[in-house]
Parts: structure tokens; C-alpha cells; sequence
């Protein structure tokens, strides 16, 4: 069986004793990645940075997994108000710009904490 290995995100960290992700085998799976600043330690309380932000931390991450954008299968996104869907679509349209090549995707409404206002969570597949 394939050992757990915790990946973090430099900057970024959660209010609960949870890693980033887990990587075992060729899989990544994500705790909720939100759009702190990893310079400031902060979220920003313009939704335009959090999506922007969002999408940079996962590349982050992917990056330390040993993967790219490329390897995400499913992302699921939790927005504090449906509003949000159109920013995120932005960064998404930015990190999927092939509409035949992106990777499933649901997005819901939730009461996010600490002023989040996007999370997403990513399953990926490392080559």
C-alpha cells in the first residue's frame, strides 16, 4: 500500500490540524484550498483576489505534488454567495483554456468561515 505523503502549501495553512493534501501513490487529494495570501498570511476581502488567489494556490500545490493543472480530475468549488461562479469561471477559463480538455467540476453555495468566500478541492491523477 502506497504511503500517505502530506503536501503544504508555503504561506497557506487551515484553522484545523488538517494538511493541504495527500498525496499516496499517484493521487492528490486536497483539503480545502482558499484564496489566502500567501505573502500577507491573509484573505483578501475582494472576491476578484480570493479567485485569483484560489488558482495560484493550486497550481502551488500541484507544482509540489510534481504535477501541473493538466492532472486535476475533479475540482469541486464551495462559494459563499453563487455570485462568485462568474470569477472563478475567469480563473478557470485561464487554467482550462481547452474547453475538450478540463477536468470534471461541481460548484455549490456554502456558509464558509473566517471570510472565505471561494474553497476548492481538487482530486488529481500525477503522472
Amino acid at each position: 500500500m502506497a504511503k500517505r505523503q502530506v503536501l503544504e502549501i508555503p504561506g497557506i495553512s487551515h484553522a484545523a490540524p488538517i494538511p493541504m493534501a495527500v498525496k499516496m501513490g499517484n493521487l492528490l487529494f486536497s483539503s480545502a484550498i482558499m484564496g489566502e495570501d500567501p505573502e500577507t498570511h491573509s484573505l483578501p476581502p475582494e472576491p476578484e483576489r480570493q479567485a485569483e488567489l484560489v488558482f495560484s494556490n493550486i497550481r502551488t500545490l500541484l507544482n509540489k505534488a510534481g504535477g501541473t493543472p493538466d492532472n486535476i480530475a475533479r475540482m469541486t468549488i464551495f462559494l459563499k454567495d453563487l455570485a462568485y461562479r462568474d470569477l472563478v469561471n475567469e480563473q478557470w477559463i485561464k487554467m482550462f483554456p481547452n474547453e475538450d480538455d478540463r477536468p470534471a467540476r461541481h460548484a455549490l453555495q456554502v456558509d464558509l468561515p473566517r471570510g472565505m468566500l471561494i474553497q476548492v478541492e481538487i482530486i488529481a491523477v500525477l503522472d
